[in-house]
């Protein structure tokens, strides 16, 4: 790790950001692989608000990521990163227990939406550290292992929820009490989240945050970002970067088993009972290896190419080609094609990595906590009006054209936004904001 400008002592933060990454990426997709079955126990099989209940909740999750953004940003910016990237695993790992012990629409939106306040805090918390230890031309490295580990989070949550009678058998033998699959992958969840805490010993604060706090300046104050106009541009800018991302996670990828599976007639004849279960923890789960794959290369081009800007404007124009071809060139293929094209979709969304260490670099330490958590939250949350003007379109244009025109829109606002931004690859991260 050397080679990568990685020493003893940024190599266990990078762990503990990575892992914690992983169990965050868990816990954000998973209610999207269990949420039919989760559903059908609450509502009954086969219920008719079984998919608009699945929004509401996924959405009240996203809306608890955006409160938690800002609460957690601001608290890093004040009182430090690693409080932040601790709190908040305890947090969600808490939540996804609670969750596996909830059995009515209301306690399941409260729990989601206090998994998606913890949630918010872990990425931007570790991304942070990330920028302000390592040496200014590898941090990309260590932002690259954390994101590319933690993409893998999503794969496992699938996993889990397909070995869940074998995993449910060992709890079984252990509490005496039979579990669910849906019960047995919060379970997981949670319980890898505590244990992920007993590795924060050793872990060590930013030392530019440590200089920046003896000094008299304002630390995590919002209204910096939206009282001087250069500023609120940058900062409007590195979130319209990342909002692709989430429009084909959150539309074309999570929606595959209500909407686009059945409007493409793709061919599901190959799949068993419990394969036509799973067809949107399959569809998360080669998106996710896409992902991970996507920013592994993204990162590594950006190293190679030393800049982080032609990167993001190659992988949209990936992007949007991609998703043209989702949209239109899919009638009536087989499942398995299905899930390829939502793995080359993943590669495509895959500068997650870049997106976030961009964000961080444009800001000054004293805000750089509320920039790098708030940006990445606010782009999750996107998926609140990403699919309700997907929603809105469909009655008027269609399934397929709806998720056009909308793709279309949050494409082409990222190039202007990526256009805007400077190039930050070896920039000194050791500035304040005045």
């Amino acid at each position: 790790m050397r080679a990568l400008g990685i020493d003893r002592r940024s190599l266990l933060l990078i762990t503990v950001a990575a892992l914690g990454y992983f169990v965050d990426i868990y816990d954000l997709v998973l209610f999207n692989v269990v949420k039919r079955e989760s559903l059908e126990f609450i509502l009954g099989p086969g219920h008719p608000d079984i998919k608009d209940r699945g929004i509401d909740l996924f959405n009240i999750q996203m809306a608890g990521m955006l409160v938690g953004g800002i609460l957690w940003g601001i608290w890093g910016d004040k009182r430090g990163r690693i409080s932040v990237l601790f709190g908040s695993i305890l947090l969600y790992s808490a939540a996804n227990i609670a969750n596996a012990f909830t059995f009515d629409l209301t306690s399941y939106a409260i729990v989601r939406f206090m998994a998606g306040v913890g949630l918010a805090g872990e990425l931007g918390a570790g991304i942070t550290l990330i920028a302000e230890t390592m040496p200014r031309e590898k941090r990309g490295y260590g932002t690259m292992i954390v994101v590319v580990l933690g993409a893998l989070g999503a794969v496992f949550a699938d996993e889990v929820y397909a070995q869940g009678q074998r995993i449910g058998a060992v709890l079984t033998d252990i509490t005496g009490r039979a579990f669910m699959n849906w019960q047995i992958a919060y379970i997981v969840g949670g319980l890898m989240g505590l244990v992920l805490l007993v590795m924060r010993v050793g872990a060590f604060e930013s030392g530019l945050f440590g200089r920046m706090k003896e000094k008299d300046v304002r630390r995590g104050d919002l209204r910096m970002l939206f009282t001087d106009r250069a500023r609120f541009l940058k900062y409007l800018s590195c979130i319209l970067i990342g909002v692709p991302v989430w429009y084909v996670v959150g539309v074309l990828v999570n929606l595959s088993q209500d909407v686009f599976v059945p409007e493409f007639g793709i061919d599901t004849s190959a799949l068993d009972a419990d394969g036509l279960k799973r067809i949107n923890g399959m569809a998360i789960r080669y998106a996710y290896i896409g992902l991970s794959l996507g920013d592994l290369l993204s990162a590594l081009l950006s190293q190679l190419l030393r800049s982080r800007k032609k990167v993001i404007l190659g992988y949209l124009v990936a992007n949007l080609v991609l998703t043209v071809v989702f949209l239109f060139g899919l009638r009536g293929a087989s499942i398995a094609t299905y899930n390829w094209m939502c793995l080359l979709l993943g590669i495509a969304t895959g500068y997650w990595v870049l997106f976030v260490t961009v964000a961080s670099e444009q800001f000054g330490t004293n805000i750089r906590s509320t920039v790098a958590t708030t940006t990445p939250n606010i782009v999750r949350g996107s998926v609140l009006p990403v699919t309700t003007a997907f929603k809105a379109a469909v009655p008027a244009i269609g399934n397929v054209m709806g998720a056009l025109v909308v793709g279309v829109v949050c494409i082409g606002l990222a190039f202007w936004a990526a256009l805007r931004v400077r190039e930050t690859f070896s920039d000194d991260m050791d500035f304040i904001e005045g």
